[in-house]
């Protein structure tokens, strides 16, 4: 995608081996390149939120497998890496199915040919990842193309609503909730995009940073005016991203989405999730009951980060240390708030989720 004129991907290999990331934790107000060498790196950019989004912490965990096994390709370190790096967002359940599919890939070789092998298998996982992002992306056009045209077309602006960021830097490239308002933007659509702050790690401020970057126009609201703006019927249609989505169309993202479905219901928004299907989980039924939530640290809540009035980023405190806080990471919003998953092979209704899901696993081994 688009960044200062540039287009790049969210994370690329270098010659030495390396690959390149951008520092999340830095933006909007400093771009800074990460790069990765080793398991212990991307294990590191994973749990400290430095890169961040279900389908790139795959991408990420792919390659800390690869740095593992050039360092050691024995059986032990195979499964030892497995382990360790799967035990960093454990929610995310990209991040298994990648890793998964690595080891699949590579255990039943000799341990001499394992490394190569787990590389070009990490660079498959980014390549697709960009082209099923891109084909979310056009399927959730044609979504807004009908929302567009039911309030007359033409220079009638379409008002998206969003939570967290599922754009290019939540993946390798275009990004799931963002990719149909990039291409309903490229497309001549009037998109205006309402962005929640969603706290406490205020991932917005990403999406803010990408759709200004692309030049679309998108406002910054707290997490709090979602509801407000869909009563007064400033919200034409809401789109986020996920983590997991269970086989009866339960649907877990960043906390707060749950309320986002809730209203959107109460005001008769529709209300999309962008979904490639490697975030689909066929094991679980019951979202609510089953998928774990990650309970992050406190001090995400008791401080906030920005910049100080001398220009220089700063930690303000908001509660003292001794404050108990609980702080669930992840929601799940159930199927029956969900009016349907805009996936890389098209649209469906939660209802059709787990019928298709069998269909590719049956005829294309999905």
């Amino acid at each position: 995608m688009r960044l200062g004129g540039v287009w790049r991907r969210s994370i690329d290999e270098r010659d030495d081996g390396s690959v390149r990331v951008l520092d999340q934790t830095k933006l909007p107000f400093d771009v800074v390149d990460l790069f990765l060498a080793s398991e212990e790196d991307c294990a590191r950019a994973i749990r400290t939120m430095e890169v961040r989004g279900a389908p790139l912490i795959g991408v990420v965990g792919a390659y800390g497998l690869v740095f593992a096994l050039e360092r050691d390709a024995s059986d032990a370190n195979l499964e030892g890496a497995f382990g360790r790096l799967f035990e960093t967002r454990p929610t995310a359940v990209n991040l298994g199915w990648a890793l998964e599919a690595m080891r699949h890939h590579v255990a039943p070789l000799a341990p001499h040919a394992r490394a190569a092998a787990a590389r070009l298998l990490a660079r498959r996982i980014a390549d697709e990842d960009a082209a099923n992002c891109e084909a979310i992306g056009r399927a959730g056009l044609e979504v807004f193309r009908a929302i567009h045209a039911a309030k007359g077309g033409g220079a009638a602006t379409l008002h998206v609503l969003t939570h967290c960021n599922a754009g290019w830097l939540a993946t390798v490239d275009w990004g799931t909730a963002l990719a149909p308002i990039y291409l309903a933007h490229d497309a001549g659509i009037p998109v205006h995009v309402w962005v929640d702050e969603t706290r406490p790690r205020s991932q917005g401020l990403l999406t803010a940073f990408e759709l200004r970057s692309h030049g679309v126009p998108c406002t910054y609201v707290a997490d709090n005016a979602g509801g407000h703006l869909m009563q007064h019927g400033e919200v034409d249609v809401c789109i986020v991203g996920c983590d997991r989505v269970t086989r009866s169309g339960d649907a877990c993202n960043k906390i707060g989405t749950y309320l986002k479905a809730l209203a959107a219901r109460a005001h008769g928004v529709p209300f999309y999730v962008a979904m490639p299907w490697s975030t689909f989980d066929g094991r679980l039924v019951d979202g609510v009951r089953e998928v774990p939530i990650e309970d992050r640290n406190g001090d995400e809540v008791r401080l906030v980060t920005g910049l100080s009035a001398a220009g220089t980023s700063a930690s303000v405190r908001l509660l003292p240390p001794e404050q108990p806080v609980r702080n669930p990471a992840f929601d799940v919003t159930p199927a029956a708030y969900v009016t349907g998953f805009v996936t890389e092979r098209g649209v469906f209704a939660p209802a059709e989720l787990e019928e298709a899901w069998r269909a590719m696993a049956k005829g294309a081994g999905v």
